[in-house]
C-alpha cells in the first residue's frame, strides 16, 4: 500500500484552514488519530460510525482504517472535495451528508446499530451530546459515543456529587449510561491550538431506571442547576410538584443541587 499523504499537505493542497466561526481545530497527527479510532469498542470491521464534522478527514480515515463504514455530516463545503477523494479511495465506505449536525438525526441516516465518533466543534458539542443522551428511545441505536470535548466539559460529564464540576451534564451523562475520560490531549495536538486542553470521552448505554421520563429528568436538572447556589426549595419552587416530590423522596429542601446524587435525581423524577 502506498504511503499516506501527510494530512498537513492534504490541507495545504486544498487550501483549507480551520474556521473559528465553525469551531474547527484540526488534529494532524495520524498516529494520534489512529489511537482515538482504536477507542471504539469491539470489532469494527463491517460496523458503522456516524461522524460529526469530519473537516479534512483525519479521524475519518482512521475510522475507515478499522474496517468500519462512516456516515459523516459536514456543513463546511470547502471540505467536500477532500472528503470526496477519501470516499473514492475507500470504495465508497464513506457517505457524506451535507448539512448542520444539529438538524440531522443519525438514526434516520443509518440502518441498524452504529457508533458515534467525532472531534466535535466545541461551539455545538454540548448540545449534540445532550440531544443524544435525552433520547426517548432507550437503549438507543448508538452503541457508543467517542467524542472530543474541552477538558472542562469532559470533567463535568464524569463528575461526582459535591464536586465543583458536578452539574446537569453529570446527571444526564450518568443516569442511564457510563461515561469515562479515555484520553487527554494538550493544546499542541491541534491546529490551530485551542485556548484550553481537550479530552476524549467514551460513553456506553446502560440500563434505564424504570418509571422515569427522560424529559422530566431534563427539566428537573435544568431547574435545579439553573440556580445551583440556591437551596432546592428556591430553585425548584416554580416547577409544579417538585417541592412535594422532595418531601416524598425524603430530600432536605435546604440542600443545594450539587449535593444531590444521580440516584436521588432519578427518584425525584420518578416521583414527579
Amino acid at each position: 500500500m502506498s504511503e499516506v499523504e501527510p494530512l498537513r499537505e492534504v490541507i495545504a493542497r486544498h487550501g483549507l484552514r480551520a474556521d473559528k466561526a465553525l469551531g474547527q481545530n484540526f488534529i494532524l497527527d495520524r498516529q494520534l488519530l489512529a489511537r482515538i479510532a482504536a477507542l471504539l469498542p469491539g470489532k469494527m470491521d463491517g460496523a458503522t460510525v456516524f461522524e460529526v464534522g469530519p473537516g479534512p478527514g483525519g479521524l475519518t480515515r482512521a475510522l475507515l482504517d478499522t474496517g468500519a463504514s462512516v456516515v459523516a455530516v459536514e456543513r463546511d463545503r470547502r471540505c467536500y472535495p477532500l472528503l470526496g477523494e477519501l470516499a473514492a479511495e475507500y470504495d465508497d465506505r464513506l457517505r457524506l451528508i451535507e448539512g448542520d449536525a444539529l438538524k440531522v438525526d443519525p438514526s434516520q441516516e443509518v440502518d441498524g446499530p452504529y457508533h458515534i465518533a467525532a472531534n466535535l466543534p466545541y461551539n455545538i458539542g454540548t448540545q449534540l451530546l445532550t440531544n443524544w443522551l435525552e433520547s426517548d428511545c432507550w437503549p438507543p441505536r448508538w452503541q457508543s459515543l467517542t467524542l472530543m470535548f474541552q477538558l472542562e466539559v469532559a470533567q463535568r460529564i464524569v463528575a461526582a456529587p459535591g464536586s465543583s464540576a458536578y452539574g446537569r451534564l453529570s446527571v444526564l451523562g450518568q443516569w442511564r449510561s457510563t461515561p469515562q475520560i479515555a484520553m487527554k490531549l494538550s493544546r499542541s495536538a491541534f491546529v490551530p491550538p485551542p485556548k484550553v486542553a481537550s479530552a476524549v470521552i467514551h460513553i456506553t448505554p446502560a440500563d434505564q431506571p424504570e418509571g422515569v421520563d427522560p424529559k422530566q429528568l431534563s427539566r428537573l436538572t435544568a431547574a435545579a442547576f439553573g440556580q445551583r447556589r440556591k437551596m432546592l426549595r428556591q430553585s425548584l419552587k416554580a416547577m409544579p410538584g417538585a417541592l412535594e416530590a422532595l418531601e416524598t423522596v425524603g430530600i432536605d429542601p435546604t440542600r443545594r443541587a450539587e449535593t444531590v446524587s444521580v440516584a436521588e435525581f432519578v427518584e425525584l423524577a420518578r416521583a414527579l
